[in-house]
């Protein structure tokens, strides 16, 4: 596991407010929402897009967003699914979101805002116990990077939208990709992560480069986007061709396909990913801020 939180970030009170209001949004706060998450449309791009889609509706969304009001200002909010995200928060919304939360734990992450995920995954662990403060893996420090301006290096011409003919090689290295970054496979019985991979060819999203045996040897799609942001993730070459220098120029393509859509385009990564972080330095990319997740 990597290193956890300090204690500080894990300190709390959980004094209600007085006058504050806490409640689940419904699509009348849609605006609102959207509002709020514009202070900061890279950081917040993930929860921004799902709620741009699906007009928080609960049923369409998949899950519930919270939303802590003080007076008649909407000053933060929390997406609970399968990621749990939370934005805008200090210790007494975070004491609060926890309380709604509840013990039970249905997600498989939670992320964001690096100081605030650590101040949220604080607050349900002390309050809840080992349902939330036994995680498999903390990433507390991942690089937000972004580039808004042609590539640095040139792009290799290989590298394509992927079509439904690439689906059966695009969704291998999918798997293989998610089981190396996250440390589980994605299949269950479901099949919901071919539904996903499907869904982002389908919506053009998808980058890869195949060979001449029909392999797909890198791989990079767009996970979230909402006006001329995009967040670009997946990023995979196979292992036997790494450290030959490939990955720069196949991530120069991807940029320039990418801002043909989104003139901004931003990713994360691990801090201690020291290769990645240069590759994306040579492209192009810059830092501007830092997220963190906690992987159940």
């Amino acid at each position: 596991m990597r290193p956890i939180w300090t204690r500080s970030a894990r300190q709390t009170s959980l004094s209600a407010e007085p006058g504050a209001l806490v409640r689940q949004l419904a699509q009348a706060d849609r605006e609102r929402a959207l509002r709020l998450l514009s202070t900061d449309p890279v950081e917040n791009l993930f929860v921004a897009a799902r709620i741009d889609a699906f007009a928080l509706d609960p049923v369409r969304m998949g899950c519930t967003i919270w939303g802590y009001e003080r007076g008649e200002n909407l000053v933060s909010l929390c997406h609970v699914g399968s990621n749990v995200v939370p934005v805008g928060l200090d210790q007494t919304i975070a004491a609060a979101f926890a309380e709604r939360i509840g013990r039970r734990r249905g997600a498989a992450a939670i992320m964001g805002n690096a100081t605030q995920v650590a101040l949220l995954h604080g607050v349900l662990s002390e309050r809840w116990g080992d349902s939330w403060g036994q995680a498999r893996d903390i990433r507390p420090h991942q690089p937000l990077m972004v580039i808004e301006r042609p590539a640095s290096c040139d792009p290799d011409p290989r590298v394509r939208q992927m079509t439904m003919a690439d689906f059966d090689a695009y969704y291998r290295a999918a798997v293989a990709m998610y089981t190396e970054e996250v440390g589980v496979t994605p299949l269950d019985a479901s099949g919901s992560y071919a539904r996903y991979v499907r869904s982002l060819i389908e919506q053009r999203r998808a980058f890869g480069i195949v060979d001449e045996r029909g392999e797909v040897i890198f791989k990079s799609d767009v996970g979230s986007s909402l006006g001329s942001v995009c967040q670009v993730q997946g990023v995979w070459l196979k292992p036997g061709l790494r450290g030959k220098g490939l990955s720069i120029p196949a991530m120069a393509a991807v940029v320039e396909m990418c801002r043909l859509r989104w003139p901004t385009v931003s990713l994360y990564v691990n801090d201690y990913n020291t290769r990645a972080r240069r590759l994306y330095e040579r492209v192009g990319f810059r830092t501007v801020g830092e997220l963190a997740t906690v992987l159940y």
